[in-house]
């Protein structure tokens, strides 16, 4: 079982636009050509921040276009926030706030043998590599620069180093990058 950080993130580092658009992102690739059906197969239970969540509510159509509803996982998700948010019928939600240490627990049981996803933001991830329990980074990185926005990782991150383990062209506009954390 590992926790894995599975993000795309611009040329210059940023998973979103200051105002958590996505729309860069799009043009760039087809999901069903790149590692997330594998990626997805292996996913036991799902962390998200905020942010994350509301944009994923903001944009329930163009989600339910995509993936046929407009919750597109079927596997448990803890949603870390502070605020009362709605809920997203037919989703298996718990809302949650607090240390991703003792919440991460509860996740490893739901997930049993597979795999836990942190799936954004970067500062939610950042958070899990803070407490050692980071396994994983897979970062698809596209062809277009942001300028400003949402970090994909605000951390500073030396030592242990991250370990490169792969690196695989996505078409003409789009690489992805996985690394061990070293622990």
């Amino acid at each position: 079982m590992k926790t894995q950080y599975y993000t795309a993130s611009s040329l210059d580092g940023f998973i979103a636009t200051e105002d958590d658009s996505l729309d860069w992102l799009f043009p760039l690739a087809d999901l069903t050509d790149s590692s997330y059906p594998d990626f997805i197969a292996e996913i036991g239970a799902l962390a998200m921040g905020s942010t994350t969540y509301e944009w994923i509510v903001r944009n329930s159509d163009k989600v339910a276009a995509e993936t046929g509803s407009p919750w597109p996982y079927t596997q448990p998700a803890w949603v870390f926030t502070s605020r009362i948010l709605p809920v997203i019928e037919g989703s298996n939600i718990r809302f949650v706030k607090g240390d991703v240490r003792q919440i991460h627990n509860e996740m490893r049981v739901a997930a049993g043998e597979k795999n836990i996803w942190i799936v954004g933001g970067g500062d939610l991830a950042g958070q899990f590599h803070d407490e050692g329990l980071l396994d994983e980074l897979i970062i698809q990185i596209g062809s277009v620069t942001l300028g400003r926005g949402k970090q994909l990782f605000p951390r500073r991150v030396l030592s242990p180093t991250l370990r490169l383990i792969s690196v695989h062209q996505m078409g003409n506009s789009m690489v992805e990058l996985r690394y061990e954390v070293g622990k």
